[in-house]
């Protein structure tokens, strides 16, 4: 079984690209709804919830556990690495970063953005990528407050909402930016609403696909299951099964049990 976590509902964004590319593993979804959102709390406090429910997950039978958010694996995959190779030494642990190495490569103006929450922003790690990844490229990068708090209530499309995003969009386009890279799993659910905003030589940067890839080089052997989807939340678990199809997920909600709440 694959396990996936993240604050609230951006991970199933990851969630749904490696159900797409194994049909028949069997899921494991957990929301941290709790705690959500991730992005404006310290490194320390959330380096505490991924080891706790990384724990969670291996305890509940998971042989992969994927860190379905930008926020905790920039703060805290280590930490989760270290701790499972103790007491589960053969779990792999895959994490998702802001595709900045992709959008850099094939930026045609070398000018590109990056969305992201407060502490993905910040992070040493962030930085990391774009030393490594981006030498002689621009990269803004443009922290987004709130934005993951809009698509986990499901308010995304207020005339104020669509004014913000316009507010942070409409600069990068006019300054030359061609690619502007997702750095949140839960901005995923906000492309419909940014590339109206974008002019014809720019491109959304979504690293869901190259995740759930991972996933597959990792636990192909995962794809001999039932094809069962489990979702579990640590708050308000029915809100967890009715926004798979709120965000057009209808076919993971087709092969979910109905979520269930757990304390953590």
């Amino acid at each position: 079984m694959i396990g996936v976590f993240d604050s609230g509902l951006g991970g199933l964004s990851v969630l749904a690209a490696i159900a797409a590319a194994l049909p028949r593993a069997d899921l494991l979804y957990l929301a941290d709804s709790a705690h959500v959102p991730y992005g404006d709390k310290p490194d320390s406090f959330i380096t505490g919830r991924v080891l706790a429910i990384g724990q969670h997950l291996a305890d509940q039978g998971c042989d992969l556990v994927v860190v379905a958010c930008n926020t905790a694996t920039t703060a805290s995959i280590q930490a989760l690495r270290d701790h499972l190779s103790i007491s589960r030494p053969e779990i792999p642990v895959v994490g998702v970063e802001p595709g900045v190495k992709p959008a850099a490569l094939s930026s045609m103006s070398h000018h590109i953005a990056v969305l992201a929450t407060e502490a993905t922003a910040r992070s040493r790690r962030l930085a990391r990528l774009i030393e490594q990844h981006a030498a002689g490229t621009r990269v803004d990068i443009v922290p987004c407050p709130g934005w993951a708090t809009h698509v986990e209530t499901l308010q995304a499309y207020t005339p104020a909402f669509l004014k913000e995003i316009a507010a942070r969009i409409d600069p990068l386009v006019t300054s030359g930016v061609d690619r502007v890279v997702l750095g949140c799993t839960h901005y995923s659910f906000l492309a419909p609403l940014i590339n109206p905003l974008l002019d014809e030589r720019a491109e959304l940067v979504d690293v869901a696909a190259a995740v759930a890839r991972q996933v597959v080089r990792l636990g192909a052997d995962q794809d001999d299951g039932q094809g069962r989807l489990m979702l579990q939340a640590t708050a308000h678990p029915a809100r967890l099964s009715s926004a798979l199809p709120a965000l057009g997920l209808r076919a993971l909600a087709a092969r979910s049990t109905p979520a269930r709440l757990v304390t953590l």
